[in-house]
């Protein structure tokens, strides 16, 4: 280890020498040579020139980007609050580019027009006061206004869920999503417990909580009602995921043992999509943008947004968690019992089939 540090120490030692002798060969060079009073710098112009020709071409070329990446712009945002970021998103980049624009052509343009001429003398501005506050108070009023309309509509998205937002649970695991409803009998999710995770029991819900009863998952599709709020309850089950809907403007990260949420209200269903983007293939898509593993890729459900009265439909036909694992039953505490076989009506029946059959016996 010692014999390395040496090494490193005598290699720096030889490169400051290097650098040292370097400067004083430049500094001798430079006390060597006589200024033309003429043109004391030769590529003057040239370097001024090519100054011009580079703000030209690059505006050219930046004007080209913008206009060729529109063609990959998402549609108009589907939900409320996302056409409203991206009033925000567009008037921020407004902001920027006028300042951007205005601040490089001025560097580019007064760098052709200033460069050395003969009899040119430079005017000094020790101190200005007024100009000082001009580009003091103007650039503080903008950022306070991008700031102030930021954080506003961010206070608002973030805000707590109207009353009749209707609640649906997403999970995240490797490598996919797992959506639970809270039925069609109320709007409220049961509760869940880790330990109660299992190969039928993904989600680890509390059978001991009534409001689980009703509970429904699915693992490959999420429906929600257009033109009502939805509150999506997130969390994750293994590492860190992150729950983004692009066309609804949604993302919001899936952290383990510490959920979050989000509510939205999309406001275009999915077949108007179709109708809009001409694309009779179009589906809404939820993925995660939270690089989680080998699998990250392919992470992603497909969003059904519908009318109302499609959607309540859809969730009358599902079966909930009960119903397609009755054996779960056993585990709902004997007080519960009674109102947990209402969920189950099949497997009711079947146990009185066995009981009356027991009996004629």
């Amino acid at each position: 280890m010692t014999f390395l540090v040496g090494i490193v120490l005598v290699v720096f030692l030889v490169l400051v020498i290097l650098v040292i002798s370097r400067v004083q060969s430049v500094v001798n060079l430079v006390k060597s040579k006589q200024p033309d009073e003429q043109n004391p710098h030769p590529g003057n112009n040239l370097n001024a020139n090519i100054f011009l020709v580079v703000l030209i071409l690059g505006f050219i070329g930046i004007l080209w980007s913008y206009l060729h990446a529109s063609n990959y712009f998402l549609p108009e945002a589907s939900s409320v609050h996302g056409r409203r970021t991206d009033d925000l998103f567009w008037f921020s980049m407004g902001i920027l580019t006028i300042a951007f624009v205005v601040v490089n052509f001025l560097i580019f343009y007064f760098s052709w027009k200033y460069r050395f001429k003969k009899g040119n003398v430079a005017t000094f501005y020790p101190d200005n006061h007024k100009l000082e506050m001009v580009w003091t108070i103007i650039p503080a009023i903008v950022m306070a206004t991008l700031v102030f309309t930021g954080w506003r509509a961010w206070a608002d998205i973030t805000s707590e869920a109207p009353q009749d937002a209707e609640v649906i649970e997403i999970v995240g695991k490797q490598f996919g999503w797992i959506a639970r409803y809270a039925g069609v009998h109320d709007n409220k999710l049961g509760d869940y417990n880790y330990k109660f995770i299992d190969a039928q029991n993904e989600l680890g819900l509390d059978l001991s909580d009534e409001n689980s009863f009703d509970d429904f998952t699915n693992p490959s599709v999420m429906h929600i009602p257009a033109n009502k709020p939805v509150l999506l309850r997130i969390r994750a089950r293994d590492v860190l995921h992150s729950v983004f809907i692009p066309h609804m403007r949604v993302k919001m990260d899936a952290v383990p043992g510490m959920p979050t949420k989000f509510w939205f209200v999309a406001d275009k269903t999915t077949e108007e999509m179709r109708a809009e983007t001409g694309n009779p293939d179009f589906n809404y898509e939820i993925t995660c943008t939270e690089i989680c593993g080998s699998g990250h890729f392919g992470m992603k459900m497909q969003l059904v947004v519908e009318d109302e009265a499609s959607y309540k439909k859809w969730c009358a036909e599902q079966k909930t968690f009960l119903q397609t694992y009755p054996e779960y039953v056993e585990r709902v505490p004997a007080n519960l019992k009674a109102k947990a076989m209402k969920f189950i009506p099949d497997y009711q029946a079947e146990e009185q089939v066995a009981v009356a059959d027991t009996t004629s016996l």
